[in-house]
């Protein structure tokens, strides 16, 4: 919520508007006095890792009658406040709408008791609201993700990664933050886990981390399942550890229930479990550990977005506009009219209260397709090792596998591919590949881009009408810790590695608390490709980022530096500067590093950090972990596909372009594109796409970091309204 705050208070300072803090939520708005303060660009600085809200939140049961309304109204006509940017969920939406329906009402009344006069009326005659949705639950329609989630998602995953790594063969002792819960466990032990994670009404949470941990067995409200589900899971438990997996997940939302309504909590479960497996059993209740802690990168940078776009809605808004909510849909910011978000909610709610669960609940399942014979698909790794990639390759696997197929798995990438190294890889070869940094599968290290694997698939299609045997579907998705491929916005690793950035980040600027103001200058890898750094960046809070696709000079160094001199005479205490690896091969790290040491004498001084190969290492994070499962997932229902379709006369054979194909997402969708018209949108001498949609979020990181420059509002969201979805449909 921090940075969303930051990017409202920022943004609306750009725009030359005055702009305020309501702290204590509604309750401020009601009580007034200290509560309403005229926010300052320094009011908001260091804000962006710290967890929770700085200026509070609280539930108002006065707000909710119209007397305190009343009192809201004056307290804001008395500062000239006419638009409200309100962060929350349904319920404070929905109160923020009914605030703005009364309103003129609420004015009259103000008037007739005296409290305010015709001008003051006149002046403050419109109330604009727009809404961005606060929530870890993820229980908001209208936007994939709600600002909170992916943070909620790291707290779970490091709580179960803590806990499998007691099902390691070498016996030791797990000294992590979560020693109080894992430190008993003797990694020679075989243990059953229960954990209870949150979601009264909602089963996001649960559902998506049992897909980014693995687990055996997940329970969500929106699914009940069906009577005699205990034997079925009890038998599911009793065959992998039969398989001689160590461990076993179970992973339950705190509203779980089965077909009859009836509670299913982890201490019934365990009871179960125990009763008739005989299993060593122990339950886990995560609670609040999922509210707190530092914002993940992704939370950053969503939040980020949305506050700038809340204010650009805002200044739009004219007295026929409804309400609207700032939401994310793929990876493209979307307005919405906030009362059919709020009424969809509702309709979600109410289905499940009548257990018409399949409206509640769309969940695209795998369908098996009946083929003519069991095909072989292949599966290999190309490029520097991506954390995520484990996930995509058990996902492709386990799906492969589920419609039919014999999976292999190649090792050392193409290199393998030509010597041969070949192995059919089974259900349980890719048994607890989720959560596992790097790639299992040996990759050539010589091909260093994934890149390279878009170029060797775009030699592969070419050769088919040299190679019979070529013409199968060939299927590619993207991997790397750049993020620098054609035809996708986004790559399994590189969410991992802005973790890694922003943590580090944050680390190093708290390394200089209690000291004088300093300034780090920081080197981050993606080659020619400036994505980890800029928005990196935007997610760390930094002043200034230098890559490769925006050309700098010493005139433009020499302008940062007076720039940041300026900052740091006031307040601010830290600065932060970011440069990718090979954004200019003169304006070395050491070269900037040096300039703005000298330049800063008797206001600043430095310290310089190289990033380097941290920033490909480490567990994937949730993001990555399902990003790489659904994309994987859907690439194997599409090579099921086309193999359906093009096998005639006992064997397969394909070599359209379509049929060679990258899957990738693009604004709002995964996209199948085939590689040959990809060939256009590339810059191969520098291994970059010729247009990258995050070069669009470098004006914000200026903005946010007190740059004068102009923002580009072509591409901001445009109101429009919710798609439903009946259930047939989907």
């Amino acid at each position: 919520m921090n940075a969303a705050v930051r990017a409202v208070v920022r943004m609306g300072i750009y725009v030359e508007a005055k702009v305020y803090f309501i702290h204590e939520g509604y309750q401020g708005m009601v009580d007034g006095g200290d509560n309403i303060k005229e926010a300052t660009w320094e009011s908001v600085s260091s804000m962006l890792q710290v967890g929770g809200t700085v200026i509070g939140s609280a539930r108002c049961k006065e707000f909710r009658g119209r007397e305190g309304r009343l009192k809201a109204a004056h307290n804001l006509v008395q500062r000239g406040i006419t638009n409200l940017c309100v962060i929350g969920g349904d319920g404070s939406l929905t109160g923020a709408n009914l605030f703005r329906e009364e309103w003129s009402g609420l004015l009259e009344e103000l008037l007739q008791q005296g409290l305010i006069d015709e001008e003051a009326a006149r002046s403050n005659s419109e109330l604009h609201i727009v809404g961005m949705v606060g929530s870890i639950d993820n229980d908001f329609c209208g936007t994939d993700m709600t600002i909170g989630t992916d943070s909620a998602l790291h707290r779970i995953i490091e709580v179960v990664d803590a806990i499998m790594t007691t099902a390691q063969r070498s016996v030791h002792w797990v000294f992590t933050a979560c020693d109080v819960l894992t430190s008993h466990c003797l990694s020679s032990h075989q243990r059953t886990f229960v954990l209870e994670v949150m979601g009264r009404h909602c089963g996001y949470l649960a559902l998506v981390s049992a897909l980014a941990c693995g687990a055996d067995w997940v329970f969500i409200p929106e699914m009940p399942p069906k009577d005699g589900w205990e034997d079925s899971m009890c038998q599911k438990l009793s065959e992998n550890r039969a398989d001689k997996k160590r461990l076993n997940i179970i992973i339950v939302a705190e509203g779980a229930i089965d077909s009859h309504n009836k509670a299913i909590t982890p201490d019934y479960i365990k009871d179960l479990v125990v009763r008739c497996l005989g299993f060593d059993t122990r339950v886990t209740i995560l609670g609040h550990v999922q509210r707190g802690g530092t914002p993940s990168a992704f939370d950053r940078v969503l939040a980020s977005r949305m506050g700038v776009e809340a204010v650009l809605a805002l200044l739009e808004a004219s007295a026929t506009t409804p309400a609207c909510v700032v939401s994310l849909v793929g990876n493209q910011a979307v307005r919405l009219p906030l009362m059919e978000c709020v009424q969809m909610t509702q309709e979600v709610q109410k289905a499940m209260d009548e257990k018409k669960f399949e409206e509640a609940f769309f969940f695209h399942l795998l369908t098996n397709v009946t083929l003519p014979i069991s095909f072989n698909v292949a599966v290999l790794n190309v490029g520097a090792p991506a954390a995520g990639m484990n996930a995509a390759v058990r996902a492709a696997v386990r799906v492969g596998i589920t419609e039919g197929h014999k999976m292999f798995a190649v090792s050392d990438g193409f290199e393998g591919f030509y010597k041969g190294e070949i192995k059919e890889i089974k259900w349980g070869d890719v048994g607890g590949w989720t959560g596992q940094g790097g790639s299992l599968l040996a990759v050539d290290i010589r091909w260093l881009s994934l890149l390279q694997a878009y170029v060797g698939l775009l030699e592969l299609s070419a050769a088919r009408g040299q190679y019979s045997e070529l013409c199968v579907p060939m299927v590619m998705v993207p991997a790397t810790v750049s993020n620098n491929i054609p035809g996708s916005d986004l790559s399994i690793g590189s969410d991992t590695a802005l973790n890694a950035i922003t943590d580090t980040c944050d680390r190093i600027k708290q390394s200089a608390s209690g000291t004088k103001r300093r300034v780090f200058i920081i080197e981050t890898m993606g080659g020619y490709c400036g994505y980890l750094a800029s928005v990196g960046g935007l997610a760390a809070g930094a002043d200034t980022v230098y890559i490769y696709e925006e050309p700098f000079d010493i005139r433009d160094l020499q302008a940062n530096v007076e720039h940041l001199t300026q900052k740091m005479k006031t307040s601010i205490q830290r600065g932060l500067v970011l440069r990718n690896e090979n954004s200019n091969e003169n304006f070395t790290t050491d070269f900037i590093y040096q300039l703005y040491t000298e330049e800063g004498k008797g206001v600043f001084d430095c310290r310089k950090n190289i990033l380097g190969h941290m920033q490909q290492g480490g567990a994937p994070s949730p993001f990555d972990r399902n990003f790489g499962t659904k994309i994987a997932a859907k690439a194997i229902q599409w090579i099921t596909k086309t193999l359906k379709e093009s096998y005639k006369g006992g064997r397969v054979f394909t070599n359209s372009e379509d049929t060679a194909c990258l899957l990738g997402m693009r604004r709002r969708a995964l996209v199948f594109q085939p590689v040959s018209q990809l060939r256009d949108e590339t810059d191969f001498v520098h291994r970059i796409p010729k247009e990258q949609w995050w070069l669009k979020l470098r004006p914000l990181m200026k903005i946010l970091a007190k740059y004068k420059t102009s923002y580009d509002v072509s591409d901001s969201g445009q109101l429009e309204h919710v798609t439903r979805v009946r259930p047939r449909e989907a």
